[in-house]
This record gives C-alpha cells, sequence and structure tokens, in this order.
C-alpha cells in the first residue's frame, strides 16, 4: 500500500462530513460531498487516484455505483484510460455479464457490459467508501469473468471495524488494495 502525504491526507479528511444516524439509527454516514465541492480537495483526490491508476499500470478503470462513478471517472480521465461503470442490475442496456452477491440481509447483483473489457486489460477498481467489501468482491470476479486482469482496488475511504479488508484482499488474489483514509 502506497503511503499517502499526511497533508494530503489531513485535507481530505477534513472534508468528509459525519451524518448522525443516517440511513438508519446508530449508524454514522461518512458524507464526501463537502469533499466534492472544494475544487482544491477534489483536484488533489483525482490526482492521487490517478497517479495509483499509473503506478498500478493500469489500462482501464472501473468505477462501483454510484459514488465510485464520481471518482474513477475524473482520475481515469487525468490518467489518459478509459472509464467502465459497474451498475446495479438493469441498468445497462445491451449485452452484460452480471455477478450476484451477498448482503447483510438479502442478495443483489452488479452488470458490466460484456465488451467493455478484454483479455489486453487491467483494470484498477475505484470506490468511495469500503464498508464490507461485498460490492467491491463482487465487481473483482466481475472484471475477471470479463477476461480482464485486476490489478487493484482503490478506496477514498476504508471503514476499518467493518472488515472488508479481509474479504477483498482474498478476491484480489495479490492485487494491492489502496485506502487513501482509514477510519
Amino acid at each position: 500500500m502506497t503511503p499517502v502525504p499526511e497533508g494530503l491526507r489531513a485535507l481530505l479528511l477534513g472534508r468528509i462530513r459525519d451524518v448522525a444516524d443516517h440511513p438508519a439509527p446508530g449508524v454514522v454516514f461518512k458524507d464526501i460531498t463537502p469533499l466534492l465541492a472544494d475544487p482544491a480537495a477534489f483536484s488533489a483526490l483525482t490526482e492521487a487516484l490517478a497517479e495509483l491508476c499509473r503506478k498500478h499500470g493500469a489500462t482501464k478503470v472501473v468505477g462501483l455505483e454510484a459514488r465510485g462513478f464520481i471518482l474513477a471517472a475524473p482520475a481515469a480521465e487525468r490518467a489518459g484510460l478509459g472509464f467502465i461503470p459497474v451498475r446495479k442490475a438493469g441498468k445497462l442496456p445491451g449485452a452484460t455479464l452480471s455477478q450476484a452477491y451477498d448482503l447483510e440481509y438479502g442478495s443483489a447483483e452488479i452488470e458490466i457490459h460484456a465488451e467493455d473489457l478484454s483479455a489486453d486489460d487491467r483494470v484498477l477498481v475505484i470506490d468511495d467508501v469500503l464498508a464490507t467489501g461485498g460490492t467491491a468482491e463482487a465487481s473483482l470476479r466481475l472484471i475477471r469473468r470479463a477476461g480482464a486482469q485486476v490489478v487493484g482496488l482503490a478506496v477514498l475511504l476504508e471503514i476499518g471495524f467493518l472488515a472488508g479488508r479481509d474479504r477483498v484482499l482474498t478476491a484480489l488474489e495479490g492485487a494491492p488494495f489502496e485506502a487513501l483514509i482509514t477510519v
């Protein structure tokens, strides 16, 4: 894992707001919208993620619905790479590949366009927050099923006590996990 400069960490963390009891009582939601609204912080975050794309030799960037799109698309553009959205099932037109995964109470499914990835692609997955790791783990499986190579997973914020890291490290099969901030 790449160490994050303290100045960058402080800038990013200082723009993430805690919202108590959202979306349910007892939950503290990590709101990144103040970070996105600050041009200096958003630019610094975009550059840090673009640098991870370059460092890991990515040829494509996958962003996870929905806030992962906000981070992954500008990072891909800044790194000169293509961007691939991973969507909830039923949102993409045309031929798709899908991957089901378990949630705490139920299951969900994500999809990508079948033709967006090939065996020549080296993919960095970007998302905003790693919590339990279910969506990230499913996306790694989906990318490999599409024939592409996973070169890593990068997130803005890892919520450590939810233990998503353990789940994604197994699914990464040796590829790196990068969290800019862990709380």
